[in-house]
């Protein structure tokens, strides 16, 4: 089933359009990556998933096996979430709440339920009540996922999850992610510019380069023609173990 249908979109800010004659279909249970140079159109794509961008022409339907609208659930980047206020790993994720709750009520015990639930699934129950500044990278990533998680979500967006991490840990958020895909059948959008991570998880890939959109299976996408174009220098792409290795080759 179809859950997020892009006909013939154009998207821009003012008078400067960004992507145009998008038309693409991420279906129920797809595990679809979106990778692209600073500037390609990246961010644009994921507001408009999102809805805080409106297309300039064309059409963004969005509809849940259950005929309403579909929900979504959005992982942004670490940075962008203030760490200087004093919230515990719980009010952060009962923020994934706030649209079912309402802005004049307040938590009942199904939202305190789905929050436990959500912290749990995550692997992170017993840090409820620390405080999110304190946490590492990984914990804080697993916070943000419970976040979106407790908002009950058709699709999962995660812009960038691993950046800036380690490598036991990218791969710890990486395992999590795809866990949520194969067990929970949860449809999963991944932005990242880290190649390898995309190559080794997604099922399909979105590449976005300026004036230039293309989305295909993995093997037909990440390919060294492709990728050298993409980022302007030699690329090898190499298959080592069952494993993709993405391979930049630097002039002599």
């Amino acid at each position: 089933m179809t859950l997020i249908q892009f006909s013939g979109v154009a998207l821009g800010y003012g008078k400067r359009t960004v992507v145009d004659n998008l038309s693409f279909t991420i279906d129920r249970g797809d595990y679809l990556g979106i990778v692209g140079p600073n500037g390609s159109g990246k961010t644009t794509i994921v507001r408009a998933l999102l809805g805080s961008v409106t297309p300039r022409s064309g059409k963004i339907s969005r509809t849940s096996p259950e005929g309403r609208p579909a929900r979504i659930g959005y992982v942004p980047q670490r940075e962008v979430i203030d760490t200087i206020m004093p919230y515990t790993i719980e009010d952060v994720v009962m923020m994934g709440r706030y649209r079912m709750i309402g802005a004049l009520s307040h938590p009942k015990a199904p939202d305190r339920a789905a929050v436990r639930q959500a912290l749990a699934h995550v692997g992170v129950e017993g840090l409820a009540h620390a405080s999110f500044s304190d946490l590492s990278g990984g914990q804080k990533q697993r916070a943000l996922i419970a976040r979106a998680l407790a908002a009950e979500p058709d699709v999962l967006i995660l812009d960038e999850p691993t950046n800036g991490m380690d490598l036991p840990s990218r791969t710890a958020i990486l395992e999590l992610i795809k866990r949520l895909h194969r067990e929970d059948g949860l449809t999963i959008i991944m932005v990242s510019h880290l190649l390898s991570d995309v190559a080794n998880y997604v099922q399909r890939i979105a590449m976005v380069e300026k004036g230039f959109f293309q989305i295909g299976s993995t093997t037909e996408i990440l390919t060294s023609e492709n990728l050298s174009r993409l980022y302007g220098m030699e690329v090898t792409v190499t298959d080592v173990a069952g494993q993709k290795l993405i391979i930049p080759v630097m002039p002599s």
